[in-house]
């Protein structure tokens, strides 16, 4: 039964994927994994790792058929590593489950066939397959009917024009690779494999940091390492409040920039601020390795540690109001989204520092933690559509609007596009390259079949 529904499976694989694009086939084979692994495995609704995986991967098969862009596509393809990786074992960290699910998806039925090779070596003795009698059952009838078809084809002329009309043509051996590419991943994923021992060391190592107690570190040695601490703390957040100052007084000439000194401003400022943050997280880190997070005496460090987090804090805060007000005046584009998705997880794991610092925590937690919520971000971010936000707030509220980027954007933006040359005054040659954009999205949604649909092929039957 198990092999019945995988061979359907592999047929609608084949059926969804065979020669067309990406559209509506993703979105149905998002579906067909969760209910597949949801009969191999009933358990899998059972934790809430698994089941934030499967709405996690869900939330990306929607949106793909919504607004396809590249990076839907590039979400519901990690998430569909990390649910198949999860499955193998859920209590992982979520990067070992990435490598879990590609490992998963790639090898899995040849190490479980190898697996099974060893166990039967070691424990039974190999039944030998006879290909001589194989050979006997197969090729000589098969041999002999041929011979008698060509007997009856000239002793008969209304079998030989049946025999002609035969057509084998649909047979298409293209497909049928495809069917058998979608068995050999279907099968692969309802039979998930771990990666060891990188599963099982990742499983057993907890994320609070223990006390060294094999290592024999004196008091001296630790007070001088404090010490150490504490002057250098001292000296980065005197300099830090020093830039701060100078970059608060700075922000009231930002209305009056350029917007090359504006871009300026913010890109040298957001590369300064991956820089200084790595530093800020490394120097951290390298403190509070060990058993000064123990030492009675540390909370002066602590204190420093924290005020020196909040002043970096700080600094992403004036950046991201630099960002803002370039995007106020000179529009959305992705660059300027991406800085500020830059500027909220340099947020988080400064925020994830300080916890790491005042519960005790190891860096093991923080790769975690980091990890996970940038995954989380990345969900999160597949459920707008860009491309239509960049263009709606261009047109409707920047004080400059660039339509010839707005235009290089995908397909997502075409109509408002169109809407926005029909109701206001814009160059000829703007006009004739967004008509142009218009008519060849029109085409391609219109020769789009089943599997290649979009949420867009619905608006334009209305």
């Amino acid at each position: 039964m198990k092999n019945v529904i995988l061979l359907i499976s592999a047929v609608l694989f084949s059926t969804l994927f065979y020669k067309q694009n990406i559209g509506l086939n993703l979105s149905l084979f998002t579906l067909l994994t969760i209910l597949l692994l949801a009969l191999k495995n009933r358990k899998l609704f059972k934790n809430k790792s698994s089941n934030f995986n499967i709405i996690g991967y869900f939330i990306t098969g929607i949106t793909v058929f919504l607004y396809k862009s590249d990076l839907t596509i590039i979400a519901n393809i990690i998430a569909f590593f990390t649910l198949i990786g999860g499955v193998s074992e859920h209590k992982s960290s979520i990067y070992v489950q990435w490598l879990n699910g590609i490992y998963t998806a790639i090898v899995s039925a040849f190490s479980l066939y190898y697996d099974s090779l060893n166990i039967e070596v070691k424990h039974v003795k190999k039944v030998k397959i006879n290909y001589v009698y194989w050979l006997k059952i197969i090729g000589i009838p098969a041999t002999i009917i041929l011979i008698f078809i060509n007997l009856y084809r000239n002793g008969n002329p209304m079998f030989d024009e049946l025999i002609l009309k035969i057509d084998f043509s649909f047979i298409n051996l293209h497909w049928m690779l495809f069917v058998l590419l979608g068995y050999y991943l279907f099968y692969n994923i309802t039979h998930p494999i771990q990666i060891e021992p990188i599963t099982s060391s990742d499983v057993s190592i907890k994320n609070d940091l223990e006390k060294d107690t094999l290592v024999t570190i004196s008091t001296i040695k630790l007070k001088n390492e404090k010490q150490l601490g504490i002057v250098l703390m001292l000296s980065l957040n005197a300099l830090i409040i020093f830039f701060l100052i100078t970059d608060i007084l700075h922000l009231s000439e930002i209305h009056s920039m350029l917007a090359s000194q504006l871009s300026k401003q913010v890109h040298t400022g957001v590369n300064a601020l991956i820089f200084s943050n790595i530093l800020a997280i490394a120097i951290i880190l390298y403190f509070f390795r060990g058993n000064l997070n123990f030492f009675k005496n540390n909370k002066e460090l602590k204190k420093l540690t924290f005020v020196w987090i909040f002043l970096n804090l700080s600094v992403v805060i004036i950046t991201a109001i630099k960002n803002i007000e370039y995007i106020v005046s000179f529009g959305l584009t992705y660059k300027r989204i991406g800085v500020l998705f830059f500027l909220t997880a340099s947020s988080i794991g400064l925020i994830t520092t300080f916890i790491k610092v005042s519960k005790i925590k190891n860096f093991w937690y923080l790769l975690r933690k980091n990890t996970q919520i940038a995954f989380v971000i990345l969900l999160l971010s597949t459920t707008i559509n860009w491309d239509k936000v960049i263009a709606y707030y261009n047109m409707n509220t920047a004080d400059q609007i660039d339509l010839k980027y707005l235009i290089n954007l995908s397909d997502n933006t075409t109509f408002l596009l169109k809407d926005y040359v029909e109701n206001n005054r814009v160059d000829p040659k703007k006009i004739l390259s967004i008509n142009r954009k218009h008519h060849n999205y029109l085409k391609d949604l219109e020769n789009n079949s089943w599997q290649e649909m979009v949420y867009d092929n619905l608006k334009i039957k209305k």
